[in-house]
């Protein structure tokens, strides 16, 4: 087995030599860490990844009692107009994007309507469960059903999952009513994020420390719905996707990215900005690990 060094390496090399706007990149190899950066690690936007941390806020409600993946939108929010069916919506369907309601937003768009959640809400499924459709406005509805049991999510996962792994006052873009937007919009640094990769690589402990249920993490993962797509974008679980090869990811707009491979004991993060090409840096991550 190689060495995270020797991992971290192979990987650099790859960027440089396609020239791929990289930001850092960690490697955790067991208890084994090695790092490399292209710029300071500053916090940034990791945009989709963020789907991933909505995820674990879900599984440690669930791991508490406040919720579970079958509890519907009309339980949890009961004061929301819904459209035909929608009742039924649950928030499994949120998180793995087949709620089948035609309905596509994104973080890094405006919210022109008064309440996000409310206006896709309204709108008829086409039949939960049967439909894949992305869109950040899924696992918005998603943590608005969990903020409606615990308020604001994100103040609520401080001493849940931010604080135990030192993550200090982490901010995630709001909506214009103060929401967290859940599907985008939480910053933090390359290291920062590779806490959270230990986390969901080592089943949901952190250094010893249980932060979420393993059974959770491994429904993460392992519990996928066929999403339309090809190779790496066919198959997606909760607020993950599945590969490249026998790994899973948290994968954000530009190349923000945690590969977990749970047969090597390996997870990768990557922050990044690349326009161009960006899954192409969570494949040499994938590739560098298996030499």
């Amino acid at each position: 087995m190689a060495s995270a060094s020797t991992v971290l390496e192979r990987i650099v090399a790859a960027i440089d030599e396609e020239s791929l706007g990289a930001y850092g990149i960690h490697v955790l190899l067991g208890d084994d860490v090695a790092e490399h950066r292209w710029r300071s690690d500053d916090r940034v936007n990791i945009y989709s990844v963020s789907k991933g941390v909505s995820a674990l806020a879900a599984g440690i409600a669930a791991d508490e009692g406040i919720l579970t993946l079958e509890k519907s939108v009309g339980e949890m929010l009961p004061d929301m107009q819904l459209g035909a069916g929608v009742d039924a919506v649950t928030l499994r369907h949120f998180l793995t994007m087949t709620s089948g309601i035609d309905f596509t937003w994104f973080g890094r768009e405006p919210a022109p309507w008064p309440d996000l959640a409310q206006e896709m809400l309204r709108r008829p499924t086409r039949s939960p469960g049967t439909v894949f459709q992305y869109s950040d406005a899924s696992t918005y509805v998603a943590m608005r059903m969990l903020g409606a049991a615990v308020g604001d999510v994100r103040d609520w996962l401080l001493p849940r999952l931010f604080d135990p792994l030192g993550i200090d006052n982490p901010q995630w873009h709001r909506c214009p009513q103060g929401w967290i937007i859940a599907g985008s919009g939480l910053e933090l640094r390359t290291e920062e994020l590779a806490r959270i990769a230990r986390v969901l690589r080592d089943g949901g402990r952190w250094h010893g420390e249980r932060i979420v249920s393993a059974g959770w993490v491994d429904a993460m993962h392992s519990t996928v719905v066929d999403t339309g797509g090809e190779g790496d974008f066919a198959r997606y679980g909760l607020a993950t996707w599945a590969g490249p090869g026998d790994g899973w990811r948290l994968d954000g707009l530009y190349g923000q990215y945690v590969y977990v491979a749970n047969d090597l004991d390996a997870a990768v993060t990557i922050t990044a900005h690349e326009e161009e090409r960006s899954h192409r840096l969570v494949e040499i991550a994938a590739e560098a690990l298996r030499g």
